[in-house]
């Protein structure tokens, strides 16, 4: 359990359990969740031809970047009843066992889990367990899987989305049909985990009750769509969760120019919570790209700086397709658009040195209680964002300037000393002496012990 320090005239400090121990490197999610990242795949607009094959093709670039577990969005087939647009949503399912032909077949699907094995990638897919499509194979087999409205006597519409109707989980054989339906896929492609949908609009006790069953196959990576700071339950049941309060809170910060206090304050409520799971942190989704904007229409300046965060702080980063190109255009939903490669992604040795780096040092595993985090104290506490981690030696230092403008500062804080190296320019830096920094709007620094 984390443990919280407040350092009143030094600064604010996140501790946590600094015994070192020896943790012993397996191919079981227990182990890996720590160092990973998440890269979201939106198999439709990835290429022309929005296939797994056609994706395979992309798998090589992504392992050079430091990518290491695929998160695919929903593979399967698309219901046509009260279809969005001209291709519908991919999270409106029509049969939870079979393959959306949009993008091949069942075959090409395990080839595509099999090379990204090979190649050393963890393979994750989306599961929708909250709702179907209006002619999911459910509703003509057993329509009793299914709410129903009063009012109409039919199926019971999701909150907001008419293409989507809400299964009922008090039925213990629709719940068990869902947990097989899970099965299906670890048992035939050999998949590494889930990410849930709307996780927290299933009741907690359904995933509870999956999951154990699900990993008597194999053991498992489950991440899930929801806030543990709202839903404290459900993150006693999955690995990860998302970080919406955070993402909302940055947009506002930048737009409405919040105080940066607000920000602090924010995370340590979240490293309350402790490192039983972990959060995952990103700028952009399918879901933020399309409805609410690219990363630089929500963050502008400060987008870069909220990526070196995302990939540095204590959880796991979380990447959508086309970050690394950079992706300006917000993609459609229910239609082909296709991202805009262009041969030069510009951003791609930036996030192959934060990923490296959140591989390979220590002191950036996600969920350890080994690791402690401290925000450091600055002469700009309301333009800067400062913070190191600690793993025994290994230290990590990242400075983010979060300000619309130049900021000249000064690191005032204890936990700091020693010489760091810069992993992006590889220069070095004795901070015994050298703590005064320059920064323009938008910069950023990470240095390595």
């Amino acid at each position: 359990m984390k443990k919280l320090l407040l350092l009143s005239i030094i600064g604010l400090g996140i501790l946590s359990c600094t015994t070192q121990k020896t943790t012993k490197m397996t191919n079981s999610p227990s182990e890996w969740k720590h160092h990973t990242n998440i890269y979201e795949v939106n198999l439709r607009q990835y290429t022309k031809e929005g296939t797994f094959r056609a994706f395979e093709k992309e798998m090589p670039r992504l392992k050079e970047m430091g990518v290491k577990t695929l998160w695919l969005m929903p593979i399967t087939p698309i219901s046509q009843k009260v279809k969005k647009g001209t291709m519908g949503s991919q999270y409106a399912a029509h049969d939870y066992v079979s393959i959306n032909p949009e993008f091949g077949n069942l075959e090409d699907f395990k080839h595509l889990v099999d090379e990204a094995h090979k190649m050393g990638f963890n393979v994750i897919i989306d599961w929708v367990a909250n709702h179907t499509g209006w002619d999911h194979v459910w509703t003509k087999s057993h329509p009793e899987y299914y709410l129903k409205d009063p009012k109409t006597n039919d199926f019971q519409i999701a909150s907001g989305m008419d293409d989507i109707i809400e299964l009922d989980y008090k039925n213990p054989a629709m719940r068990q049909a869902m947990i097989d339906a899970m099965k299906f896929w670890v048992k035939e492609t050999n998949i590494d985990g889930f990410r849930c949908d709307l996780a927290s609009w299933v009741e907690v006790d359904f995933w509870q009750q999956a999951r154990p069953e699900v990993e008597k196959i194999k053991p498992l990576f489950f991440i899930g769509e929801f806030d543990e700071l709202d839903n404290p339950d459900y993150g006693k049941v999955f690995d990860a969760s998302y970080s919406w309060t955070w993402m909302h809170k940055t947009a506002d910060y930048y737009k409405k120019d919040l105080p940066l206090s607000e920000l602090k304050d924010l995370l340590i409520k979240y490293s309350a919570i402790g490192d039983q799971s972990m959060r995952a942190w990103f700028t952009t989704n399918h879901d933020e790209n399309t409805w609410n904007g690219t990363e630089y229409e929500k963050y502008g300046l400060i987008a870069k700086p909220l990526a070196v965060f995302s990939a540095t702080w204590n959880g796991v980063p979380l990447l959508y397709s086309g970050q690394e190109l950079p992706n300006t255009k917000r993609l459609e939903f229910f239609e082909k658009d296709v991202i805009n490669w262009n041969g030069n992604n510009q951003m791609a040795s930036f996030y192959q040195t934060l990923l490296n780096l959140k591989s390979t040092n220590p002191a950036l595993r996600g969920g350890d209680s080994n690791v402690t985090t401290y925000l450091l104290k600055t002469s700009a506490d309301d333009k800067i964002l400062a913070y190191v981690r600690k793993n025994g030696k290994d230290e990590v230092l990242v400075v983010l300037n979060m300000s619309k403008e130049a900021v000249n500062f000064k690191i005032e804080d204890e936990q700091v000393s020693g010489s760091f190296k810069n992993v992006f320019d590889q220069t070095k830096r004795d901070f015994a002496t050298h703590k005064n920094f320059e920064m323009k709007a938008g910069d950023y620094a990470v240095f390595e012990r």
